[in-house]
């Protein structure tokens, strides 16, 4: 597969979960509907491993660092981004997210040595401000919403704990660790880590029995986390953590592109030219760095 394909399949699936994401809002509580969704892909992980002829058995010193990537990555991640937007509009969280682009970089050069240009920085620059205008009125709104620093804070708490959870698994592979049974491994603890929470917390679990609902699951786990994380590592192997964040730059692009197309969304002036920044920053970051004589 060539990298370009690496890059954009998982974008693109990515950029259509947001809009399945909104068929999983109804009766089931959302930390029991993203434990379903890993639960799921963990097992279709483990079956895809078995049909590959891979052993999903591991070292028993193993678990312990896959349990801390699940609960990092697909557990404690996942409820931060969900705690903060009870106080943030999503559109910023969107743009809180894309600063993986650095977060990540930053996690390579310190954890595998992985230096990146400057042109490489000042592109990440311009396509989170590409973001935050694509954003724009859920930024100016935030200024007015109560506890806006505390979600400011869970989202970025979120943003480290997933560059976190992508160093772990990068770790990993680099150790010698097959790619699937790893993932498989890592969402069935964090789906495991997310029904703790669920029943620590005391939230009750209700059945959810729309068709909307289910296959919404089922893309969400099939696409959505078994395909899409596989190619992202995929490409985070080859390239490195701080080029394969930079799909965070085109995603939200992309998902407003979708809700044009089915939920009426119409751009503005300053989200287009937000879209163009985006577009502009991928361009910047991903030219090859100039020969030197």
């Amino acid at each position: 597969m060539s990298d370009r394909f690496l890059f954009w399949a998982p974008t693109l699936i990515w950029a259509t979960t947001w809009h399945a994401i909104l068929y999983q809002l109804g009766e089931t509580p959302a930390l029991y509907s993203v434990a379903l969704r890993f639960g799921l892909a963990s097992l279709l992980l483990f079956l895809i491993a078995r049909w590959r002829g891979e052993s999903v058995a591991t070292q028993p010193r193993m678990h312990g660092w896959l349990l801390l990537t699940g609960a990092v990555q697909y557990g404690l991640n996942y409820l931060c981004t969900y705690e903060a937007e009870k106080y943030l509009p999503s559109g910023l969280v969107a743009v809180l997210f894309s600063l993986m682009i650095f977060t990540n970089a930053l996690g390579g050069m310190l954890v595998f040595g992985q230096h990146m240009t400057r042109r490489f920085w000042w592109s990440g620059v311009v396509g989170v401000v590409g973001i935050a205008l694509i954003f724009w009125p859920d930024i100016a709104a935030a200024r007015n919403t109560p506890g806006v620093l505390l979600g400011i804070g869970l989202a970025m708490t979120a943003v480290t704990l997933a560059s976190v959870g992508n160093m772990l698994t990068l770790r990993m592979t680099r150790q010698g660790m097959a790619l699937v049974p790893l993932l498989g491994w890592s969402m069935g603890y964090g789906a495991a880590s997310l029904l703790s929470i669920a029943w620590a917390s005391g939230v009750a679990f209700q059945l959810d029995v729309r068709p909307s609902y289910w296959l919404s699951l089922m893309y969400l786990s099939a696409l959505g986390s078994v395909a899409a994380f596989l190619l992202y590592f995929k490409l985070a192997q080859r390239q490195g953590p701080g080029r394969a964040a930079l799909v965070g730059m085109v995603i939200p692009a992309i998902a407003l592109l979708v809700s044009a197309a089915l939920e009426a969304w119409r751009p503005s002036m300053v989200s287009a030219s937000g879209i163009a920044l985006c577009l502009a920053g991928l361009w910047g970051a991903t030219r090859p760095a100039p020969q030197q004589a």
